[in-house]
């Protein structure tokens, strides 16, 4: 955190010898950050950062992303001074508003890269397994496909009925069994490989 706020604001520094009367007042302070005052939002910054960080540390439990959106937050303030409204809240709840809702952002975005990337793995999981099951049903005889279940482990082979024979997806499968998704995923690649095998020797 300290050396993200050294490069935010580090030409915010007041120089040696600056003019003692400086306001202190966060609406003050931002009301000449609204006007350019780079020594003024450096002296907004030292009163909000740690409330900021506090407030976006409560939503997202990750000191790393909390430090990055702190530094968003205080970003937004200094380019959006000039909205501030002194009638409609405190500079210290406007900010806090801004920090509550980045950090809401961030979760949101966080939770649809993970939607995403399940999805994806879906389907790049169960595609080599639908190609194989309809390229053997296709061209062998149920009655042998049956038959050839037998060389698998009873954990194969209740992934493989419920998914093939039920049509249930990987994620119902797990959901059935009570496993993980990634145990059924590496169930049924395993026992295709056996199952693929398997007919080929009775063909």
């Amino acid at each position: 955190m300290a050396a993200a706020r050294a490069t935010t604001v580090a030409v915010l520094r007041p120089p040696a010898g600056t003019s003692p009367d400086v306001p202190t007042a966060p609406e003050e302070l931002l009301g000449r950050s609204a006007l350019g005052d780079e020594e003024a939002f450096a002296l907004l910054y030292d009163q909000l950062v740690s409330p900021i960080f506090g407030t976006v540390m409560q939503v997202l439990r990750n000191r790393a992303q909390s430090e990055e959106v702190t530094q968003e937050v205080l970003l937004e303030i200094w380019r959006k001074a000039a909205q501030f409204d002194p009638a409609r809240a405190k500079v210290s709840t406007w900010a806090l508003t801004i920090a509550h809702r980045r950090a809401i952002d961030r979760v949101r975005s966080e939770q649809s890269a993970r939607n995403r990337q399940e999805r994806s793995d879906l389907l790049d999981m169960r595609r080599p397994y639908d190609d194989v099951a309809e390229s053997t049903l296709s061209t062998v005889d149920r009655d042998l496909v049956r038959q050839a279940l037998s060389v698998l482990t009873d954990l194969q082979r209740e992934s493989i009925l419920l998914a093939y024979f039920q049509g249930l997806t990987c994620r119902e499968v797990a959901d059935k069994l009570g496993v993980k998704i990634g145990t059924v995923k590496t169930r049924m690649r395993d026992g295709m490989i056996r199952l693929r095998d398997a007919l080929g020797a009775t063909r």
